[in-house]
């Protein structure tokens, strides 16, 4: 009965310089004797008494694909974003129905209702100020004010001014601060800093695991305790991080709602308890205060829009 699936002896054929197949391989692309063949790839199905093993065999000339940058998946994932704001544009006229249009795509690309209202309000001010007529110009002011609305939210992640910048990442259940700690920790290492990760979130399950495997990942230590207080953990971190060199302290907290008032206090605690291993420098010295934490990154989930912490504000 397993006769069906024994392998018949091939077909003989004229032999071949460059590779010999044993097999039946399917192509879509006639390929020159004198040119180089791929080599045999180790997956195939079965198929009757044939072993068909699909091979992607390239043009004369052409260049393997290369990896795809981060930067060009960036854009590739936004295009949908990009185009349903440019089709808003592709009429003659400046009219009503354009600006509730814009208004529909804007919030759709989670703009916030602020900021649309905003870019609404200036679109149609400098419409009657400058007499545009051509939705492409239009689109080009809108271009400029977002610009413009941006650039003052810039701003640069300094690492070496304190050593080590201690640097406590907070936020809402799942919206990612581990993940963004191991993303985050990667790109510090290959930038040359030094980099411990103190796993502070005790609460959740396997937090302290998933921490553990970035670190591996990424070949850095990290500073944990099985049920240990978040707050100690991340005193230990700070101070085994200040004795041991490193550039970068990286704690991670357990993801919190501001409505879990017990937890935000807990929060504070950290905070607190972290600013200990500081110093509050001098003023006839002119010695810079050096309190950790000297940056609080929070990660919130992209559906909640502008939301974001306004520098100086206290947890």
């Amino acid at each position: 009965m397993f006769s069906f699936f024994k392998k018949k002896p091939p077909t003989p054929q004229a032999p071949n310089p460059a590779v010999e197949i044993p097999t039946t391989v399917t192509s879509a692309l006639p390929v020159a004797d004198a040119a180089p063949k791929p080599p045999m790839p180790t997956g195939g199905s079965l198929i009757g008494s044939a072993l068909v093993i699909p091979i992607a065999i390239p043009e004369p000339g052409a260049i393997a694909p290369e990896r795809q940058k981060w930067v060009d998946k960036l854009r590739l994932s936004l295009g949908k974003t990009a185009s349903s704001i440019s089709v808003v544009f592709g009429g003659s006229l400046i009219d009503e129905a354009l600006y509730e249009n814009l208004e529909d795509a804007l919030l759709m690309a989670d703009a916030g209702v602020p900021a649309t209202q905003y870019l609404l309000a200036e679109l149609r001010r400098k419409v009657n100020d400058s007499g545009i007529t051509h939705p492409v110009a239009l689109k080009n002011v809108l271009v400029a004010l977002v610009t413009q609305m941006l650039q003052p939210l810039q701003k640069s992640l300094v690492i070496g001014q304190y050593k080590p910048t201690v640097i406590m990442v907070a936020g809402v259940n799942g919206a990612g601060k581990t993940t963004s700690i191991g993303k985050l920790t990667h790109h510090l290492s290959t930038s040359g800093a030094s980099v411990l990760l103190a796993a502070a979130d005790t609460f959740r399950a396997a937090a302290r695991e998933q921490l553990s495997i970035w670190a591996d990942r990424n070949t850095v230590e990290i500073i944990s305790q099985q049920g240990g207080d978040p707050a100690a953990v991340s005193f230990d971190a700070v101070s085994a991080g200040r004795a041991r060199g490193k550039d970068v302290v990286l704690i991670d907290t357990a993801g919190r709602l501001p409505t879990q008032l017990h937890l935000m206090e807990e929060l504070k605690k950290i905070k607190r308890v972290i600013q200990k291993t500081g110093d509050g420098g001098s003023t006839e010295t002119g010695v810079t205060p050096n309190l950790p934490p000297h940056e609080i990154l929070l990660v919130i989930d992209g559906n909640t829009g502008t939301e974001r912490r306004r520098p100086g504000q206290e947890l």
